[in-house]
């Protein structure tokens, strides 16, 4: 089968934004394609948010450039307005107004043509699930409903590209799952959709991803891509005895390069699992740590978002230390 070109609507080239001294956006480049969902992964402060409010128009570039839906972020934010929606983490919503009642108040802020507002208001209805609490005042909704709420709000206009910063934070888990078919559901119509979220799993569920440190891009391609080429090595999960203790005895073993603690677990980086699974039971038996589960295992977002991660800093320690 033959690929078909998608059409590029975000473009980004070495984007900046720096705050007095502090760079918060440094030199990042990415482009994403039309109905694709782009999944933007990072830390809290590691510079996800400041990009999200440059895209939307909302934050000017100290330097680069950005276009959002073929508009000049820099030059043209207010027409980059008019062709997104975006949607933050604090669900930008009136409180003491009813379900219906937010949403013909934000078809007033998008200029929705009085003959279009009742069918976009069904719509958004519609879309959320929304029909038996349309009447609901707003504080009296669950944070799941309110947040569906917040996206038929940001969507009301019928945008083709949508910023999403952090939605799903502070919302429970099967909240978040139904959001996310509704985030398929808009892709499958040709929205794109530009996600900012610290959460693994749900890294999982977009098209692609861009790994966010310290304002740089460090990493981007799709989960599967991020798994396979960026971690040419094996993964061990160890669980034992007191793991915070037996990392540090971990940590000597020759062979294993990095360790993390994943809940109860020890994930460790070695470049030949077989041979590190072997003398890693034997130390931790040797100290009395009683391994139960020493084993391979397939790496996860997450194994590599803190490899990398951790390559980054030790890069950045010898700069430092000659530095200081």
């Amino acid at each position: 089968m033959a690929n078909k070109q998608k059409e590029t609507v975000v473009v980004v080239k070495d984007l900046e934004k720096k705050f007095g001294s502090f760079t918060a956006v440094n030199q990042i480049n990415l482009e994403v394609a039309k109905g694709e969902i782009f999944g933007f992964l990072g830390p809290n402060g590691a510079g996800k948010s400041t990009t999200i409010k440059i895209l939307c128009g909302i934050l000017m570039p100290t330097s680069g450039k950005a276009l959002v839906a073929g508009f000049d972020v820099g030059t043209e934010p207010e027409k980059v307005k008019a062709n997104i929606g975006y949607m933050s983490q604090k669900f930008s919503l009136y409180d003491d107004l009813t379900v219906e009642e937010n949403i013909d108040f934000y078809s007033g802020i998008y200029c929705i043509a009085d003959e279009l507002k009742a069918e976009r208001i069904k719509w958004v209805l519609d879309m959320a699930g929304l029909h038996e609490h349309r009447n609901t005042i707003c504080k009296n909704l669950s944070s799941g409903w309110k947040q569906r709420l917040a996206l038929g709000c940001a969507i009301i206009h019928a945008p083709p590209i949508l910023f999403l910063d952090e939605p799903t934070s502070g919302v429970d888990p099967m909240s978040r799952r139904q959001f996310w078919d509704l985030i398929y559901q808009l892709a499958g119509k040709g929205v794109t959709i530009f996600v900012t979220t610290h959460y693994m799993e749900e890294a999982e569920y977009c098209d692609r991803i861009g790994l966010i440190y310290r304002g740089e891009l460090i990493a981007s391609g799709t989960p599967s891509e991020l798994k396979t080429n960026l971690m040419p090595e094996d993964i061990l999960e160890i669980q034992c005895d007191r793991p915070l203790e037996a990392m540090e005895i971990i940590k000597k073993i020759t062979g294993i390069k990095e360790t993390a603690l994943f809940g109860k677990a020890i994930h460790a980086v070695t470049g030949d699992a077989k041979a590190a699974a072997t003398i890693t039971r034997n130390e931790l038996n040797m100290h009395g740590f009683n391994p139960m589960f020493v084993e391979q295992i397939v790496p996860s977002l997450e194994d590599v978002f803190v490899s990398l991660i951790e390559a980054r800093d030790l890069q950045e320690t010898p700069q430092k230390e000659v530095a200081g």
